[in-house]
């Protein structure tokens, strides 16, 4: 990216302007300390003139002499800031902090206060250069996805890997992968295998291994040996360029508190204006040994400790901390609105399957009656793989000893299973009702059985069963636990699947309100039903496809696998990276730490503000506590912020 020359307008995000154009930032070692040269060469300047004023150690430094070196201090800090308050006023915007730190120091220059005029305007300096290093490193975790833009792509073509920008590569084309290289475009591996480390895409640092015909996604990086990948997306449809459009526009989505202290502030440095004005003049008509000097004096304390800085730049520091703490943990929110949003949840609805279970078929249990395991299932896979159905797929997963077995004259029975012929055996694989009009006994122990289960015959007797189900994610029980220890005790599962399946599953997860057997519009219909109770504030978790409908109604709509689903990434308000249903719970820790921490910066910049502007008007403050009251307060709330980069929420 091109570095940019900060001044001191970038470094106060006080419009939207300035927050459309933070990311352009990208500053170097030596941009940095550019940056501070100005700062520095007034530091020095006030040193040595408040020195030399304080051991009279120069007898000419008095008078003119005097005024030109302070006035010579204050210019490399001061002249940015008058420019800035200059170019606002003649927009019509007149309380900005770039007019009031201007007629505030140069009034303590008008009443010979020289000294704390330069080092008013130098702090505030200093500290919007610490708050802008605070809000960039803030952003960072954010930021660093953009890291992940691929730049280029080895695609095959004339024979040959070719070298061209991910754009230019067309759907259907090959490209080449090399180690440590990232994966530019989506795409399906066409190797056999790889592993790939997807840590920038989902928050995890575990390796991901992946097997040929998987699919693989833009930004992961691959970790063990060359591998091919066939595009099925155009770059800017990629999963990784709808993530990056995604974070760089999160933080536009402002939420309400923000918005109403931008407002507030807008309303509020006004009245203190008039306020200040009201100090340097009201007090002629009641006080007896008026002074002119000290009361204007108080009324310049009352403009440094009205400028609003804290409250500006501390409030969407903590939700830029909040959007890149859930960031860095593979979670992302589509604004701070929504962190907002996540801390009043109080209901939590979820779909079963792809969100607290895998979404494939694994066998739960073999059960072979008088035939050994092994030897059953080899009758059986033998007629499953005649057979495209899920069902099928799962059980020739198992690994069966021995020499594989071949079916012959195998038949599709509708609706019930199939016939065929196996070693010379007849051999029936299905349901019940097939086992019925071939009049074989089926044991009363499969009866209890909510799982699909396939039941086997050989040779007109019955063998035995397998039984199949949707495992549960290695994380789905402690996220319940989880859910129920940071105070979300409503929650409710809707499945599409069968009504007993879904109560089984519920009753594993210690959920108590379950219902299966719906279709999107029947989940649509209870969450509605839900949100008649103005109470309930409702969060849905759901895989983005068949959900969508119920996504959006929610007050807060949480999609899981969003690499991989588009109406995920439309629909949803808060994304999770991975399929880990416990990154819910730590999107709500990260939510109420953020909200904590920027009502904990609220009150310490109202109450301090407020004790220094009652000790302003009484004449019992000077410039010096005025400073601490707005930069120093600012810089206090800067480093509680900071704090979210620190966290952990396990």
């Amino acid at each position: 990216m091109k570095k940019k020359k900060v001044n001191l307008r970038d470094l106060k995000p006080n419009s939207e302007e300035q927050h459309s154009h933070d990311d352009d930032h990208d500053h170097g070692d030596g941009s940095a300390f550019k940056t501070y040269i100005p700062a520095i060469l007034s530091f020095t300047m006030l040193i040595v003139g408040i020195a030399v004023d304080y051991f009279d150690a120069i007898p000419q430094f008095e008078g003119w002499v005097r005024v030109v070196w302070y006035t010579l201090a204050y210019i490399p800090v001061g002249f940015p800031v008058i420019k800035e308050g200059w170019k606002s006023l003649v927009k019509g915007d007149v309380f900005t902090e770039f007019f009031l730190m201007s007629i505030a120091t140069i009034g303590a220059f008008v009443i010979g206060e020289y000294p704390e005029g330069v080092a008013v305007m130098l702090f505030y300096a200093v500290g919007e250069l610490f708050q802008n290093a605070a809000v960039n490193r803030a952003k960072g975790n954010i930021k660093a996805l953009l890291d992940v833009r691929p730049k280029e792509a080895n695609v095959f073509r004339e024979g040959d890997y070719k070298s061209v920008s991910p754009e230019d590569v067309n759907i259907g084309e090959k490209i080449q992968i090399r180690v440590g290289e990232k994966i530019p475009l989506d795409g399906i591996l066409l190797s056999e295998k790889a592993s790939l480390n997807t840590a920038a895409l989902t928050g995890e640092s575990k390796p991901d291994s992946i097997q040929k015909e998987a699919k693989v996604y833009a930004g992961s990086i691959n970790l063990e040996s060359v591998i091919e990948v066939e595009v099925t997306n155009k770059f800017e449809d990629s999963s990784i360029a709808r993530i990056l459009d995604l974070v760089q526009n999160a933080t536009a989505r402002k939420s309400k508190t923000e918005l109403f202290i931008r407002q507030f502030a807008r309303i509020y440095t006004p009245i203190v204006v008039f306020l200040a004005i009201g100090v340097t003049f009201i007090p002629y008509f009641f006080v007896d040994d008026y002074v002119f000097r000290d009361w204007l004096y108080r009324a310049l304390i009352f403009l440094v400790i009205s400028c609003p800085c804290a409250l500006v730049i501390s409030i969407p520091l903590g939700y830029f901390g909040g959007l890149g703490a859930a960031s860095k943990n593979g979670i992302l929110f589509k604004g701070a609105s929504f962190l907002d949003a996540m801390t009043k949840m109080n209901t939590l609805v979820m779909d079963k399957t792809g969100t607290v279970t895998k979404g494939v078929f694994k066998i739960k249990e073999v059960k072979a009656i008088d035939w050994k395991e092994t030897e059953f299932m080899q009758y059986l896979m033998a007629m499953e793989e005649q057979s495209t159905h899920p069902i099928a797929k799962a059980i020739l997963e198992y690994k069966a000893e021995g020499e594989d077995f071949e079916a012959t004259e195998v038949s599709e029975i509708a609706g019930k299973g199939l016939k065929g012929v196996v070693n010379g055996k007849t051999v029936l694989v299905g349901n019940k009702a097939l086992m019925t009009v071939n009049n074989i006994d089926v044991p009363s122990e499969t009866e209890p059985i909510v799982e699909s289960i396939v039941l086997v015959a050989i040779d007109n007797q019955f063998a035995g069963y397998v039984v199949i189900a949707d495992e549960l994610k290695e994380d789905a029980k402690e996220t319940i636990t989880a859910l129920h220890k940071v105070g979300i005790k409503n929650i409710m599962m809707l499945s599409g699947d069968k009504d007993s399946i879904t109560q089984q599953v519920a009753k594993e997860l210690n959920i108590k309100n379950a219902k299966g057997g719906l279709l999107p519009e029947d989940k649509l219909n209870e969450v509605e039903i839900l949100k008649k109770n103005p109470a309930n504030k409702i969060a849905f978790i759901g895989d983005g496809i068949n959900d969508a409908p119920v996504l959006a109604a929610s007050d807060v709509g949480i999609a899981m696998g969003g690499l991989g689903s588009d109406v995920a990434i439309e629909t949803a308000d808060v994304i999770i990276q991975t399929d880990q249903p416990s990154k819910v719970v730590k999107a709500i820790k990260i939510s109420r730490s953020t909200r904590k921490i920027v009502w904990q910066n609220i009150i310490l910049a109202f109450g301090v503000k407020v004790i220094v502007l009652i000790l302003g008007a009484g004449g019992l403050a000077t410039m010096w506590e005025a400073v601490f009251a707005d930069v120093g307060v600012a810089l206090l709330a800067i480093l509680n912020a900071v704090r979210l980069q620190k966290m952990t929420w396990d």
